[in-house]
């Protein structure tokens, strides 16, 4: 097939450091490459590809040291697409609902994927309006807020089978690797480990709107002892990282949509011990891949029995359900049907959208 991966341009393709979004894209469009088809990616000029790269800014937007108006980059991103719409069978959009009016009224297949947390109410009433676009959400638990929209399936991420090697035995610290948003759990996982008188790695990212957060809340909880900030760390640094941990803590306090760090500690073979929000329930099997706990002091208690876990199966648990082509093939399935379908243009009526179905089957394929 001939596939247009649309990525955002916030970080590169892989992202240096942290970036779940963009990782899930290179992931994606190489394993699509190797499988054979003609993928073009749509991304930051900074990003590495094995794909076809159309760059549609210079470097990716966070890094981009002079960069005042990122809209002004994404208007671009969507200009150049639509320059080579009729060049694919299906165009696969990242960037959320930002080319939903166009999409909308064009006759090109398309999905998007949503990556994001869909339980804000400022999402509704878009929603209300673009309710038949197709979309994928990454697990489950995700569509809970938005049932009602035009869902084409759940795909859960997946990473390249062999990109992170397994680490048999584990090490004698905890691991803390995401944001140092409040969501994210950062003050949780520094008391549970300091309740079980551990050590606790932390490799985190500070966003500009979480810096007044991590100044007040964060920054005084550094000091205390056997605590290490190491800042935003990349790959393979995470490997070693992950994979020379006792176990990583994930106490979210959010419906997370995915969590990719659940996913790269088992691939390292380290356990996860998490709190039961959001996606969790759905990637981790508790008691083989960690312990999905309540609060701190059952935290605390599984931190106690992680050495009795087995990290083989835990690697194995990753290498079943969470490999970059089983990622791959579910997508491909999703991109078949769609295909397969003559796509009609979606009519405004009353400030609604409506799809308006034609009979005769597409002869794309």
């Amino acid at each position: 097939m001939r596939i247009a991966q649309i990525a955002p341009l916030f970080e590169s393709v892989p992202p240096k450091t942290y970036g779940g979004t963009e990782r899930v894209v290179s992931w994606l469009t190489e394993e699509l490459v190797r499988l054979g088809h003609e993928v073009t990616l749509f991304a930051s000029g900074d990003s590495m590809t094995t794909a076809r790269l159309v760059p549609c800014s210079a470097q990716s937007l966070r890094l981009a040291p002079h960069c005042v108006d990122q809209l002004a980059h994404q208007v671009v991103l969507l200009e150049k697409v639509l320059q080579e719409k009729d060049e694919f069978d299906v165009l696969h959009f990242h960037i959320d609902y930002f080319h939903f009016p166009v999409s909308s009224r064009e006759t090109y297949i398309h999905v998007t994927t949503l990556h994001g947390r869909l339980d804000i109410p400022d999402l509704n009433p878009l929603y209300q309006i673009y309710a038949e676009m197709p979309v994928v959400s990454i697990s489950d638990s995700q569509r809970d807020p938005l049932p009602h929209l035009n869902w084409q399936g759940t795909v859960h991420h997946g990473m390249p089978r062999d990109l992170y090697k397994m680490y048999a035995q584990g090490g004698k610290y905890l691991a803390f690797l995401g944001r140092t948003s409040p969501e994210k759990g950062l003050d949780q996982a520094i008391e549970i480990a300091q309740r079980a008188g551990m050590p606790i790695k932390i490799a985190a990212k500070i966003d500009k709107a979480d810096q007044e957060y991590f100044d007040t809340c964060i920054r005084p909880l550094l000091k205390l002892p056997q605590v290490e900030f190491l800042g935003e760390i990349g790959y393979p640094e995470k490997n070693q990282f992950l994979g020379e941990a006792a176990a990583v803590l994930f106490p979210i306090c959010w419906p997370e949509p995915f969590g990719i760090v659940m996913i790269e500690a088992m691939a390292c073979g380290t356990p996860v011990i998490a709190y039961p929000f959001g996606s969790v329930p759905e990637v981790m099997k508790d008691g083989i891949t960690g312990s999905i706990v309540s609060d701190i002091e059952s935290a605390v208690a599984a931190v106690e029995h992680v050495s009795k876990l087995d990290r083989k199966k835990i690697r194995r648990h990753f290498e079943q359900r969470f490999t970059s082509n089983r990622m791959t093939v579910d997508y491909l399935r999703i991109y078949e049907r769609l295909a397969n379908r003559k796509k009609a243009p979606l009519a405004v009526r009353d400030g609604v959208l409506n799809w308006m179905k034609l009979t005769s089957p597409s002869s794309t394929t």
